[in-house]
């Protein structure tokens, strides 16, 4: 399954509700402003460094270069650009997004 979050985890609980519910071996793409998760501080509030264990991490890189903070990514958040991102939907069987 993929999971699509688009929500910052600074104002709203989509990510951790995600992170909670997402089985070993989903994936999880982070899109919009949900690209924050993706900094150091932000990952560790929401402990997304814990859920990249057991889940494959995907950011919209197009979403990170949008906000200036593509080079402050953490290691293990894969980015994906548009065609990426169609090419996740089109390879799970299923995609839940988080709003």
């Amino acid at each position: 399954m993929l999971h699509i979050v688009n929500k910052s985890p600074e104002s709203a609980v989509a990510l951790q509700s995600c992170l909670r519910v997402a089985q070993d071996g989903h994936a999880v793409l982070l899109i919009e402003d949900a690209v924050y998760a993706a900094t150091p501080p932000v990952a560790a509030r929401c402990d997304l460094a814990a859920a990249l264990q057991r889940l494959k991490v995907y950011v919209l890189l197009p979403d990170l270069e949008a906000r200036g903070i593509a080079a402050r990514r953490i290691p293990g958040v894969e980015p994906v650009d548009y065609g990426g991102f169609v090419d996740l939907a089109a390879g799970h069987s299923t995609c839940q997004s988080w709003l």
